[in-house]
């Protein structure tokens, strides 16, 4: 906002007879003077004002909230029409190439870049956390051998909440986390937590004993180790390929009030602790319509097969017959800021590892889509998820672990919004207004009059279920016949 408060400035010197209210006439002819805030919006409450009693009041009516500012933040800083993206007014470019991802969590959390001894610190404090409960553990060998590793990542970041009541706004009073050293201690736990929590599940999927942190390494070269090392007594990953995900992960941290994100601040307005709402923006990170898309990317790549097949594969996309993945963005109107750090890393990450078969398709792809009218005529630019997929896949990740390491990276931003929405003074409780389009007065109808329209109760049936059911059916139909047979 002190961006927006700044830019107002620089307009009002240039134009001191600008109008700063919004005027509204209803439908009796009286007017309204709204006040236009910063230069870009109305107070939605404001709208109260609009209409008569008995006739109710004018609301704005939003599916999916693509005009809706919900809160005042100083996190991130995205301008989709000219492709750039900061954190804390830091250019995401800059980051990727001078920081490291643990220094960026602190600067989304606290609003600044560490100093030495603060880095040092902070650095320890995470590590320390990256020891989980054994419980944790033993519960995490009890899911299913093929498990999906998000639906074990949500619900062991759920189930961590209990093993901390002291930390729970619900059994240890609502106002605990007004105190910064207990949530503090939330942000240290998780951030150290969810790298383990997420190399087991990995291991798990494959069925390997869970690897224990290693105290000395640094946050992403630990994390590839827990993943890795099976029984080398010094095991160590390559120095480039933890370069690459450490920028990979700070690509990944932040990206304002995408779903995931507000459900965090969604779901802290209610006072719920915070290992919930890092649970439910995980559960929402793992809808293939957000954190699935880098899988839905490499799909299509797959599905294209070679180069010689991609003009065809255009046409289709123009007839409306194929979805083009990894191409546009809600936000972003040009190249994905993001897009163009990653493909500079995809490079690095080929040298070592070689290159993956479908980069080739993904470069050429990307080649005919920019040249081609009717895709910049649209504004569709390659964005985060384009490549990315392509280099976890030449990492050797299998496809079903691409959101566990978008979740990793971005619990950084969830927490940095959940410390921001706790100290936030116009924070309430989450209530939207519905559109109710149902019926009306209806009169209760006693079971014995009811007449049935149409059925609600059908439901999937598994080939397993067919097989049982036939067979109960003849069973019954089996005892039927020998009863007759036998009154005969």
């Amino acid at each position: 906002m002190e961006r927006i408060s700044e830019i107002n400035q620089q307009v009002n010197k240039n134009d001191v007879n600008k109008k700063d209210t919004l005027t509204i006439t209803d439908r009796k002819g009286n007017t309204f003077e709204l006040k236009i805030h910063n230069n870009e919006f109305i107070q939605a409450n404001d709208l109260l004002k609009v209409g008569l009693k008995d006739e109710g009041v004018l609301r704005s009516y939003d599916p999916g909230y693509m005009n809706t500012i919900c809160c005042t933040s100083k996190i991130s800083y995205i301008d989709g029409d000219k492709g750039i993206l900061e954190y804390r007014g830091y250019p995401i470019e800059q980051l990727a190439e001078k920081s490291n991802f643990l220094e960026v969590a602190f600067l989304l959390i606290y609003g600044e870049l560490p100093t030495p001894s603060q880095f040092q610190l902070w650095k320890n404090k995470i590590q320390t956390h990256t020891f989980v409960h054994q419980d944790i553990n033993q519960m995490m060998k009890s899911f299913r051998y093929d498990a999906h590793p998000m639906g074990m990542l949500v619900s062991t970041i759920a189930a961590t909440s209990t093993f901390h009541p002291e930390a729970n706004p619900a059994l240890s009073g609502q106002n605990i986390y007004e105190d910064s050293t207990v949530r503090n201690k939330q942000i240290h736990r998780i951030l150290g937590n969810i790298t383990t929590i997420a190399a087991n599940c990995y291991r798990h999927r494959i069925g390997r004993s869970h690897n224990k942190p290693h105290p000395k390494l640094d946050y992403v070269e630990n994390f590839l180790f827990m993943l890795d090392r099976l029984n080398e007594n010094k095991y160590l990953p390559h120095p480039k390929l933890v370069k690459a995900l450490d920028i990979l992960f700070i690509l990944h941290a932040e990206h304002e009030l995408n779903c995931s994100t507000a459900a965090v601040r969604h779901l802290c307005s209610s006072g719920v602790d915070v290992y919930s709402c890092i649970s439910g923006a995980a559960a929402a990170l793992y809808g293939p319509k957000h954190g699935g898309a880098n899988e839905a990317v490499l799909r299509m790549l797959n599905q294209i097969g070679k180069k010689e097949n991609i003009p065809q594969f255009i046409q289709d996309v123009k007839d409306r017959k194929k979805l083009l993945f990894g191409f546009g963005h809600r936000v972003y109107k040009s190249y994905d800021p993001r897009a163009k750090i990653i493909k500079r890393v995809a490079d690095e990450v080929f040298e070592i590892v070689g290159k993956e078969p479908l980069v080739e398709i993904a470069i050429e792809l990307e080649k005919i889509a920019l040249s081609d009218e009717y895709f910049v005529k649209r504004k569709l630019y390659p964005n985060v998820d384009f490549y990315s997929g392509v280099i976890y896949k030449a990492m050797g990740f299998p496809t079903d672990m691409f959101p566990v390491l978008f979740t990793i990276p971005r619990v950084a931003g969830w927490l940095a919004h959940w410390n921001e929405f706790v100290n936030d003074p116009e924070n309430k409780i989450v209530r939207p207004r519905q559109n109710y389009q149902g019926l009306a007065n209806k009169d209760y109808v006693d079971i014995s009059q009811r007449q049935e329209k149409s059925s609600y109760l059908d439901a999937y049936k598994s080939a397993t279920s067919r097989r049982r059911q036939v067979s109960v059916e003849y069973t019954a139909q089996r005892k039927e016949s020998k009863q007759n047979a036998t009154q005969a």
